[in-house]
């Protein structure tokens, strides 16, 4: 999923470049979305793996 967001941040800056405002815009806000998105499951699943690891050995 990051390197979807990198994709599309690239996209968006290509076209920034080029003149395509419409689609920079479009490419930079789904490059946003993604990476929040990402971060967001990273620290989900990063607490759940503490609490497992907690579970486990009984701490």
């Amino acid at each position: 999923m990051l390197r979807w967001a990198v994709v599309f941040l690239i996209l968006g800056l290509v076209a920034g470049v080029l003149g395509f405002t419409a689609i920079a815009g479009a490419s930079i806000a789904i490059a946003k979305f993604l990476f929040f998105l990402f971060i967001a499951i990273f620290l989900v699943l990063l607490i759940l793996g503490f609490t497992a690891a907690r579970r486990i050995t009984g701490r």
